[in-house]
């Protein structure tokens, strides 16, 4: 069974960063499209950035600049390095990946467990 399994959440002050990781485990063959959304208290669960597996990144506009999705296929773990941090940024943040677990299997989606991210002084 494959799953996602999120890290690197915590609290920090304005301006500071953080390195969320999606770690990919389980019969896998290749992570197609992952995107990480986040969910701040009351609110609805909002994208913020989408790595497609042909190498497009989309940033929602508010995270532009400021952060950014990287890949290490040699773990199979997807990164968000978020910089700049804002208290608007406070969130539970989720990953989401479409895996396929074969060559010619059809990819599924799967959420990551989601890791809490503060932002304040």
């Amino acid at each position: 069974q494959v799953q996602l399994v999120e890290s690197g959440g915590g609290s920090v002050q304005p301006g500071g960063s953080l390195r969320l990781s999606c770690a990919a485990s389980g019969r896998l063959y290749s992570i197609d499209d992952m995107a990480w959304y986040r969910q701040a208290p009351g609110k609805q669960r909002e994208l913020v950035a989408v790595d497609t597996s042909v190498g497009n990144v989309n940033y929602e506009d508010s995270v532009k600049g400021r952060f950014s999705v990287s890949r290490d296929n040699a773990k199979n773990t997807v990164y968000l390095q978020m910089n700049s941090l804002k208290p608007e940024d406070t969130a539970v943040y989720y990953c989401y990946g479409r895996l396929r677990d074969s060559r010619y299997g059809t990819a599924h989606g799967y959420w990551g467990q989601g890791t809490q991210v503060t932002v304040s002084d």
